[in-house]
């Protein structure tokens, strides 16, 4: 047998003994191998099924969020709405402000005015006032003069009342004196002279009629001005009322005030309020006597 020959017997020996033992680590590696393959197709399985499901739920993210971004695209376009809306509010509300102002300023131009006019007026009212107490001041002294000179009228016609009297008396006994003296003279045949005047002889003074003096009118108040101090009776000429008369104001017993006549007319008189005890109301009692 040549060299070459067992060579060739060698190295098929060696290939024969390669392949047996690749033969044996296959075929003891085989199972392995497929429950690796099977195990990997288990998990590959899985993780197909598992990234499926991964998918399904980023496809329902992915769904709402177009779903949500939507909806905030919406939002944004209808805040971005009112925006605008409240932006033409807010240029209409500054223009309105300042009209306001305007007025507001213009107002209070015309306060200032009002109030430097209701000063002035202030003024002239308190001016006004001071002279109408002046005049009321004025108007209770003239009112005290005239009283005092009515109550002088009537002591002095009372006086010349006396006088006229004591002249008609001093008249009577000069007549009976006159008749005495002729009926002498007439038996003696004598006639008496006529006697001249010095002073030439006036009409005989006829004292008025006391004014308010025991005539006994009664009537009652029909009107009152507190403020004037005046008030009207129910009474007037036709029924003996004069100018200057007083008349007691009473309300029951009470004595409220006195009325002295400035005015008459033919049913009823005004007078001014003296002696005020009480403001006199209409319905109260007016008499010339108490």
């Amino acid at each position: 047998m040549s060299g070459l020959t067992k060579i060739l017997i060698i190295l098929l020996t060696l290939a024969s003994i390669f392949l047996c033992g690749i033969v044996v680590t296959y075929v003891a590696n085989a199972g392995n191998y497929r429950d690796k393959y099977t195990t990997q197709r288990t998990q590959h399985d899985a993780l197909s099924r598992k990234v499926s499901g991964l998918n399904k739920q980023l496809d329902e993210k992915i769904k709402q969020k177009d779903e949500l971004e939507k909806k905030l695209n919406d939002q944004i376009a209808a805040l971005k709405i009112q925006t605008d809306e409240l932006q033409v509010g807010l240029k209409s509300a500054q223009r309105e402000k300042a009209k306001l102002e305007e007025k507001v300023n213009s107002w209070v131009t015309v306060v200032e005015s009002f109030t430097a006019t209701a000063k002035d007026k202030q003024a002239l009212l308190d001016k006004t006032l001071e002279e109408l107490n002046t005049l009321k001041q004025q108007q209770i002294k003239d009112r005290k003069q005239l009283a005092e000179a009515n109550t002088a009228l009537v002591e002095k016609m009372a006086i010349i009342e006396t006088l006229d009297t004591e002249k008609k008396r001093l008249v009577e006994e000069k007549s009976d004196l006159q008749n005495r003296m002729d009926k002498l003279l007439q038996s003696g045949g004598r006639v008496a002279a006529v006697s001249a005047p010095v002073t030439p002889q006036r009409g005989i003074a006829r004292p008025a009629e006391p004014l308010g003096v025991n005539i006994a009118l009664k009537g009652l108040i029909s009107g009152v001005d507190l403020k004037n101090s005046w008030a009207s009776i129910s009474i007037g000429s036709a029924d003996g009322v004069k100018q200057g008369m007083r008349f007691h104001v009473t309300r029951g017993s009470d004595f409220i005030c006195d009325l002295l006549i400035i005015d008459v007319d033919t049913d009823k008189a005004l007078g001014v309020l003296e002696l005020v005890q009480q403001p006199p109301k209409v319905g109260d009692n007016v008499s010339t006597n108490l």
